[in-house]
């Protein structure tokens, strides 16, 4: 039934369909026409054959960066390690230094002035350097395991900079008393 049905309606539209081959050479004229209208730059043969043998090389390269995308960020830096993550004392050591270092930076910059600037700019390179230090010791802390000779120089880095801090508030002081007896010397006179 369904066979008749198909039979009869390619029968009906045998008429409708184009059966002719197209003259020898079709191809090229119609391309010539194409190209001298500017629409092809290039014969379309070369080009799809050009474009055949890079499909395979682009899977490739795409599997490749697939690959290595995944494979970075998979590998984790491990985390860099702090006295805080030591233990619970060493938190707290590490929390006492940076609470006493943030108020000693706080004085030094309240006592601020045009005679005290270059205290203040070497004091703030010296942290700058100890702070580098002090990131080079967490990586050692990180590779060594807990080493306590790096425990102990992270320690000392702290203790360092709070001495630079007390001894830089020291030369301000005594910049401040020099200023004011120089001042108290020049009203008398």
């Amino acid at each position: 039934m369904k066979q008749d049905n198909l039979k009869s309606l390619f029968e009906d539209l045998s008429s409708d369909f184009d059966l002719e081959n197209p003259d020898l050479g079709h191809e090229q004229r119609f391309l010539a026409k194409l190209q001298s209208q500017g629409q092809i730059l290039a014969d379309t043969t070369n080009s799809t054959s050009k474009h055949q043998w890079w499909k395979p090389f682009m899977g490739i390269a795409a599997s490749i960066a697939l690959i290595v995308s995944v494979f970075i960020v998979t590998q984790q830096e491990p985390e860099i390690k702090d006295l805080a993550n030591v233990s619970p004392e060493m938190s707290e050591t590490q929390d006492f230094f940076t609470v006493a270092i943030a108020e000693e930076l706080k004085k030094i910059e309240s006592e601020r002035a045009p005679e005290t600037e270059a205290l203040v700019k070497d004091a703030l390179e010296q942290m700058s350097i100890l702070e580098k230090e002090y990131e080079t010791l967490k990586v050692d802390l990180t590779e060594s395991g807990d080493d306590k000779r790096v425990i102990y120089a992270m320690i000392t880095n702290f203790q360092n900079r709070i001495e630079v801090l007390q001894t830089v508030l020291e030369n301000i002081e005594i910049v401040k008393q020099l200023k004011q007896d120089s001042n108290e010397n020049s009203i008398t006179i």
